[in-house]
Order: C-alpha cells, then structure tokens, then sequence
C-alpha cells in the first residue's frame, strides 16, 4: 500500500511539474522576444544612429539599402541576404546573433 501511495504521489509532482517546466522556458522565450522587439522599436525611433552599428557590422550595404531598411528589421534580413548571397535562415542567424549583442550592451 506504501508504495502505490508513493507511486501516487510522484505521479502527482510530474503533472504539476512538467507543466510548470514548460511554462518557464515558454515564459524566457517570450521574455526575449519581447526584449528583441523593444529593442527594435528604439531602433527604428533612432535610426540615424542605429545606421552606423549596422553598417559597421554588414559593411557591404549601401547607405540606398539602410535608407530602404528604415529600422525593419525584416527588411535588414532581406538585404543582408541579397548582398551577402545567403540563405534567409542564415541572414536571420547573423541579425540573431547580433541582437543578441546589442540587447546586452543596453
């Protein structure tokens, strides 16, 4: 009888908790991507200086290009793909990444 009321009981703690597990993870990752589009609303309300970190990080877009991007990031993606000849999942790594960078220096 013990044990079936242990068994019982762990059963009962693993339907509380994977719930809870995942709801966290689900909770960071919104947190971060609410982060990352905070982020890029400043971004696109300063622009002008956002320019040089973009230009400084992807030097082969044009100031037509960031002129085009006008804080999109979207639109970043899109170009960083078209003037490097890479994949969309790769330009979207490299803007990744580099959000990531730009997140923590804020």
């Amino acid at each position: 009888m013990r044990s079936l009321a242990s068994l019982a009981a762990c059963a009962a703690l693993v339907v509380i908790a994977v719930p809870v597990a995942a709801t966290a993870q689900t909770t960071a990752q919104t947190t971060t991507q609410n982060d990352a589009q905070t982020m890029w609303e400043k971004m696109k309300g300063s622009w002008s200086q956002t320019k040089g970190a973009v230009k400084e990080q992807w030097g082969q877009l044009t100031d037509d290009d960031l002129l085009a991007i006008e804080g999109r990031r979207d639109q970043l993606v899109g170009k960083i793909q078209t003037r490097y000849g890479i994949s969309r999942e790769a330009a979207e790594a490299q803007v990744g990444t580099w959000e990531q960078r730009r997140l923590k220096d804020m």
